[in-house]
């Protein structure tokens, strides 16, 4: 895996990531750090990956189980450090997961198979950060 940021200007602190597999990723600072908040910050990309990362373990596990799952959406909350490196201390992954006839049990399951073995981004953060997880389950619309 590699990947490569470029900064894009003496004007501002905003920066382009290219990516290994060909995509590519705006970052941008706060204002009150020189940046122009045109992008997400450098963090905010970290935990987003996070999310993305264990969204995509629990409908995996989920198809998997044959479950009917429509929908996964995880909302992440985190605190970060008083003072440098302002590492997260805390992330709440709360997951709201639509389908039909979901078995709690199974959502459960996935998350927890997220959270323990799969899902490498949750798992280097748990490292500094004490993380929860909590779910909803939404029966999908017929």
């Amino acid at each position: 895996m590699e990947c490569t940021i470029d900064w894009l200007g003496a004007d501002g602190m905003a920066f382009v990531a290219s990516t290994g597999s060909g995509h590519i990723i705006a970052m941008d600072g706060a204002p009150e750090g020189g940046g122009k908040n045109l992008a997400p910050r450098p963090m905010e990309t970290v935990l987003a990956g996070a999310g993305g990362c264990t969204a995509y373990d629990v409908v995996l596990i989920l198809k998997r189980g044959r479950q009917d799952v429509r929908g996964c959406s995880v909302k992440l909350e985190a605190e970060r450090a008083e003072s440098d490196p302002k590492v997260f201390t805390k992330i709440r992954f709360h997951f709201t997961v639509t389908g039909h006839g979901l078995k709690p049990d199974a959502v459960e399951r996935a998350i927890c198979l997220s959270a323990e073995k799969y899902c490498s981004a949750s798992i280097m953060l748990g490292k500094t950060a004490e993380i929860s997880h909590d779910w909803t389950i939404v029966e999908a619309a017929a």
